[in-house]
């Protein structure tokens, strides 16, 4: 395939711009008209590329963009990605524009990459499978009926899809789900992952008094949220860094020995880890890897806190909310439901009598294992060591993508992960960015999983 992208790459970069321009920000509803047109730049690509038929099926929430081409084979591919991206905020932290991709040189590495919001998470990803399909019909490799599903909910949960697929059950029939839209280890190793985190992601509020009240006239005697919720979250982990809440680790699948070491002999270089990030320790649960703590343990963040004045200068504020949002990554085992109500109960049963609190679900979704002894998992990995010079190591990603557990329950086939994304592409934050090699390696690695399998 290395020889059909070098004759197309320049009309790839104009496909793949054209999706990336669009600002198909799912987590704020003034872009529901960008979700269309996102929606159907994606049917008209899929055409492009020789799809037999590509429609956007209206759901409850943002639009989902299915496709196929049925030549008869015993086997079919179900191809899932998601063309909603991550809100590009802070802006002042862009190098570039966040919807005009450009294509700039890694401050680091120099290498080529693709930098704009969605470049690689995950209109780049989904991007590679539109190419490799194209390349093995045009090319009389196709030995496999190919069905697609695009959606426009990932990153706020994917709330609509899970009865959109109920309800197309039928339409979606296959063998296996094809999912690039994770990371790999690192650069210098490829790998699969064969499981992932699940998530319960809530908001909590904190009510004092029912206005703002004067700092002077008040303080020190009648209660201030953002300390009453502070102090809250500080007891939300103990001494070891486990989680505070009873039952937290009741379902908590334990790994043997054995499977740890075999997790921990993935490469990792704690020295170049530390520095990437720009800071001098690493923290997490007592007894753990960092490796560990970010694939096979369960854990709680605050992902944003608010409340009182924050502008310019100084304003005497004793406010009367507080705010945060809250995020639990789940492992095996543990499901977002039960947790969400386990954090509810605990925060309402030790908030103090001088405050009221609420506790809001946003989104959620359960982890999922596949078995790394699969025919699909052994294509993937005798494919992208064709590709890589190396075999790919099983992983397990620290992310979520809520949808794939409900997918593999309601449709009874597993997702694999074929993820070409990088640390260094830095998604879900300002410069978001994806090397071009990853791009074209994802595009033969993808060619070939269809060749192996």
């Amino acid at each position: 395939m290395k020889s059909y992208i070098n004759d197309n790459k320049d009309r790839f970069f104009e496909e793949l711009f054209s999706l990336l321009r669009i600002p198909s920000i799912s987590a704020k509803p003034e872009h529901k008209s960008d979700m269309y047109r996102c929606a159907t730049r994606l049917t008209e690509l899929l055409k492009e590329a020789g799809a037999d038929k590509a429609d956007v099926f209206e759901t409850k929430g943002n639009p989902v963009v299915f496709g196929s081409k049925n030549i008869g084979a015993q086997k079919t591919v179900l191809v899932y990605g998601h063309y909603d991206v991550q809100p590009p905020e802070p802006l002042e932290k862009w190098r570039t524009d966040p919807f005009e991709p450009v294509i700039g040189k890694d401050p680091i590495s120099g290498e080529e990459a693709i930098y704009c919001r969605g470049a690689n998470d995950d209109k780049g990803q989904l991007f590679m499978h539109l190419k490799a399909f194209e390349y093995l019909l045009r090319s009389g490799q196709l030995k496999h009926n190919v069905k697609f599903i695009f959606e426009g909910e990932e990153e706020i949960g994917s709330p609509s899809l899970p009865e959109w697929v109920e309800e197309h059950k039928d339409l979606l029939k296959a063998d296996v789900i094809l999912v690039s839209d994770t990371t790999m280890i690192s650069d210098k190793v490829p790998s699969i992952n064969c499981g992932m985190r699940g998530l319960a992601y809530l908001e909590v509020k904190v009510t004092g008094p029912n206005k703002d009240l004067h700092s002077g006239h008040y303080g020190g005697a009648v209660a201030n949220p953002i300390n009453e919720l502070c102090a809250l979250i500080a007891s939300l982990h103990d001494e070891d860094g486990r989680v505070a809440i009873p039952g937290f680790y009741d379902d908590v699948i334990e790994l043997s020995a054995e499977d740890r070491a075999l997790l921990n002999k993935a490469p990792f270089d704690m020295d170049e880890y530390k520095k990437f990030l720009d800071i001098n320790e690493v923290k997490g649960e007592k007894g753990y890897t960092t490796l560990e703590r970010t694939a096979i343990r369960p854990c709680l963040d605050v992902c944003g806190i608010w409340g009182g004045y924050t502008g310019v200068g100084a304003k005497t504020v004793l406010p009367s909310t507080a705010h945060a949002k809250v995020s639990m990554r789940l492992v095996p085992g543990q499901t977002s439901a039960k947790i969400t109500k386990l954090f509810k109960e605990h925060l309402e049963r030790i908030a103090p009598p001088y405050i009221k609190i609420e506790v809001t679900p946003c989104e959620g979704g359960d982890g999922f294992l596949i078995p790394i002894s699969s025919p699909a998992y052994q294509a993937a990995s005798k494919a992208m060591a064709e590709v890589y010079g190396t075999e790919p190591v099983p992983a397990r990603g620290g992310g979520s993508i809520a949808i794939l557990a409900d997918m593999q329950r309601i449709l009874g086939i597993d997702p694999l992960l074929m993820g070409f994304g990088l640390e260094r592409d830095t998604i879900h934050s300002p410069n978001e960015s994806y090397l071009l090699r990853q791009l074209f390696a994802g595009m033969e690695s993808i060619a070939l999983f269809y060749k192996y399998w």
